[in-house]
């Protein structure tokens, strides 16, 4: 039986204002304070200078991160905890790369009111047109997420008889790294928009893959995809489009596998009356407010797609964290 998240008047309350701390978190890392902590404790004063910030204003918000958890006051001076320094100091290791992202996700969701209205984006902008620092973000933020979940998604599917991988809107094409690492004589294809591809190079380079890996260049949507493909990923891809737009998408991706190939779809996968899984429910929304016509979908629907576009099978897989894993083979 489901459990309603929200179950009492103060957790109600709580969730309402939950942003409050979300905020103190994006504009402590929006203006540098977790790195500039990182070099030694200072006083908000001092603080304050090395930010070129408003120094009262500048206590009030290292209180905070204090009160949260993420700071340590002690005799006037203001340091990280272990938490703030292994997560929140760039370019440390476990660095949380969503950070710079959620900042812009914030911008996004503040238009939900009107979105709701319109049916749409209200604010829409097409990834062409915001610029390579959302591009940088966007795809290190998703890098980040998907280093650990990569090897589990080439576990879970398998590399065998895999030679040449297509990734779909691939990003850094850490999805396509997990396949061909560690099995010789395989090779990739990144297909992405051209500014996002130079962030792809760099992630591949410093993998040591450049020679086993190509680029195409261009929107997924209308791009020639190629043909004689053993596998086709569509990592975290279904839930930026319109139902029809994936229709034609998987139709066109069974056309580019070779005979006995397999397409990949990791997911965020609804349950059939859509309020469930809660991070579902939720990103549906994240994808009215940043996109045309993105959603998120059911089992059935994705099944359907592939069913029109004549993949023989389709099996669903265990999950892996929050996304749901499918795979259809062509015959």
């Amino acid at each position: 039986m489901k459990r309603p998240p929200i179950v009492n008047s103060q957790e109600l309350a709580r969730t309402m204002t939950a942003f409050q701390q979300s905020r103190v978190i994006l504009t402590g890392h929006e203006l540098g304070v977790f790195p500039v902590l990182d070099r030694e404790a200072q006083s908000s004063q001092k603080a304050a200078e090395s930010l070129g910030c408003d120094p009262r204003a500048t206590d009030r918000l290292l209180n905070a991160l204090t009160a949260l958890g993420l700071l340590k006051k002690e005799n006037g001076l203001f340091s990280l905890t272990d938490l703030a320094r292994t997560h929140l100091v760039p370019d440390r290791p476990g660095f949380l790369g969503f950070l710079g992202h959620a900042g812009q996700l914030w911008k996004t969701w503040s238009t939900l009111t009107e979105s709701v209205k319109k049916g749409t984006a209200a604010a829409f902008e097409p990834m062409e047109g915001r610029g390579p620092d959302w591009a940088r973000k966007f795809i290190t933020a998703m890098h980040t997420r998907g280093k650990d979940l990569a090897p589990q998604l080439a576990q879970a599917v398998g590399r065998e008889g895999v030679r040449r991988v297509l990734d779909v809107g691939g990003g850094s094409g850490v999805f396509a790294m997990a396949f061909i690492q560690d099995n010789p004589g395989s090779r990739a294809t990144v297909l992405d928009l051209e500014e996002v591809l130079a962030l792809t190079r760099d992630y591949v380079r410093r993998a040591g893959l450049e020679d086993r890996f190509e680029y195409l260049a261009g929107d997924y949507h209308t791009a020639e995809l190629g043909e004689g493909y053993d596998l086709v990923l569509l990592s975290a891809i279904i839930h930026i489009n319109s139902a029809q737009e994936n229709r034609s998408l998987v139709a066109r991706i069974h056309r580019a596998l070779a005979p006995g190939g397999r397409l990949v779809i990791r997911e965020f996968i609804m349950d059939p009356d859509r309020t469930s899984p809660l991070f579902g429910a939720l990103f549906a929304l994240n994808m009215l407010v940043g996109t045309k016509g993105g959603d998120t979908y059911t089992e059935e629907e994705l099944r359907d797609w592939c069913r029109e576009a004549e993949f023989s099978r389709v099996e669903r897989r265990a999950d892996l964290h929050d996304s749901g894993l499918m795979i259809a083979y062509k015959g």
